[in-house]
């Protein structure tokens, strides 16, 4: 057997083993919608079996299968709070933090990575002087956990993955494992309401067809979905048969991304895509750009084709909600949906309160404790600057230029641009209420190698 058959066939048996872990996905989402209980019994079997692949794993693969895990965890994360799988709500990103722990025991950390140590210790005094503020009961625990969850997610993964060595064939497998539990919700999604049409109220937020969750989060997390199956779609899809199965998944996710009438995270998503292809066909060669075309006009038109049976399917309602109408065709007053209220409230607190700012939770219980009702931020630049005070500026200046800084020694990561403006959007509309974000944020600081092409000697006639 020759060097180019054997690659072959290892090719096919990576194909097949896609369509078998795409059809599991399918049956698991079958499960969970007809057995609801199953869906707690998934969860626990994720978390073993990742935890086992990450032991099992040799140190030099540890990274890899940390990166495995916890993008299965960001991928199933909606799925399993919609469904009550998890046994309390920020299980995810405890999960993370909990995977990415073990990998920083066994792996280390860069020694460049020094930053990210500083920007952990800054969230350290909202947390005291929320103590003085809240009190220490039930609720300061409760407070604490949910608005700094996140960041520690968030600081921790990078800890670990700066400059992290890592092969982009093994990056592109990590994203597969990222999209796998996005299809499963998509699924579910259709068995939950799979008519659109019996489910419209108007262009607001469509909580039915999202499950009965919250719009803005699967939003998001199918945006997320969008860009995994986008990359495979470019770069893992050799086949016609392997193109049209990845189309009709893309084509799929994105439908019912649309249908939740929650824009932010289908934006991202659009934003994002648009930055991996021109990386993409920047940094690939004449022939390869002529097969990036190729998948564009494919792309393209499935895109085209989504909208219109969107619209179709929301009797045109959807065009109003992306044109900022009302169901009469009014336009709206507010394009944010009150989220410049929430984000100037949260700027008041930093102006009352600058040096230290609110207290970690403080803009919350500073609404509630005014009459407003329990109002989270959707936007993390102005929590930050309200519960943190000048610290903020710090923070932001390290989330910001640590990663820009880094992309100037190193350009290898064509995601990069991609991960960064995941992170920076959806922190912009809904905070970090996933944690997605924070460990999306995190893959922008890898150090990605590429596979060297064997060399070929001819054979010596003696």
């Amino acid at each position: 057997m020759n060097i180019g058959t054997l690659k072959r066939n290892v090719q096919e048996n990576n194909h097949d083993h896609y369509l078998s872990l795409v059809a599991l996905h399918f049956a698991l989402a079958l499960l969970v919608h007809f057995v609801p209980s199953f869906s707690k019994i998934y969860f626990i079997g994720v978390i073993l079996y990742f935890f086992y692949r990450i032991f099992s794993a040799k140190n030099s693969n540890k990274p890899k299968e940390v990166m495995i895990a916890c993008c299965y965890i960001v991928g199933s994360e909606v799925l399993f709070r919609m469904t009550d799988g998890t046994f309390f709500y920020e299980a995810a990103k405890y999960l993370v933090i909990f995977y990415v722990l073990i990998g920083l025991f066994f792996n280390g950390i860069s020694g460049t990575a020094y930053a990210y140590f500083i920007f952990l210790i800054l969230l350290v005094p909202s947390v005291i002087v929320a103590y003085f503020e809240i009190g220490f009961d039930s609720n300061f625990r409760t407070n604490i956990a949910f608005v700094l969850s996140g960041p520690v997610c968030l600081g921790l993964s990078a800890l670990y993955l700066f400059d992290k060595k890592l092969l982009m064939s093994d990056l592109l497998d990590v994203l597969k494992y990222l999209s796998l539990p996005i299809i499963s919700m998509t699924v579910y999604l259709f068995l939950y309401s799979p008519s659109i049409k019996d489910t419209l109220r108007g262009t607001q937020s469509n909580f039915e067809a999202s499950g009965g969750f919250g719009p803005n989060q699967v939003a998001t997390i199918l945006g997320l979905g969008m860009f995994a199956l986008t990359v495979r779609l470019f770069m893992k899809s050799p086949s016609f048969i392997l193109k049209v199965i990845n189309i009709i998944l893309l084509g799929l996710v994105s439908y019912r991304g649309i249908v939740t009438f929650s824009r932010g995270g289908i934006v991202t998503a659009i934003v994002i895509i648009a930055a991996f292809l021109f990386v993409l066909y920047k940094k690939s060669s004449r022939s390869q750009k002529g097969r990036i075309v190729y998948s564009f006009f494919l792309l393209s038109i499935l895109a085209v084709s989504v909208w219109v049976f969107s619209s179709s399917q929301t009797d045109g309602l959807i065009d109003k909600r992306y044109s900022n109408q009302d169901k009469l065709g009014r336009e709206k007053e507010d394009l944010s949906t009150g989220r410049v209220v929430l984000f100037l409230d949260d700027l008041q607190g930093f102006i009352d309160n600058p040096f230290l700012g609110v207290g970690a939770n403080g803009a919350k219980e500073l609404r509630l404790k005014n009459g407003l009702g329990i109002k989270a931020s959707h936007n993390e630049i102005s929590r930050l600057l309200s519960e943190h005070g000048l610290l903020a500026f710090i923070i932001l200046l390290i989330l910001i230029m640590k990663p820009l800084l880094y992309r100037n020694t190193n350009k290898k990561n064509i995601f990069f641009f991609a991960f960064l403006g995941f992170w920076f959007a959806t922190i912009n509309h809904s905070a970090m209420r996933l944690s997605a974000p924070a460990f999306i944020y995190a893959l922008a600081l890898l150090n990605v190698n590429y596979e060297k092409r064997p060399i070929r000697r001819k054979r010596i006639i003696t």
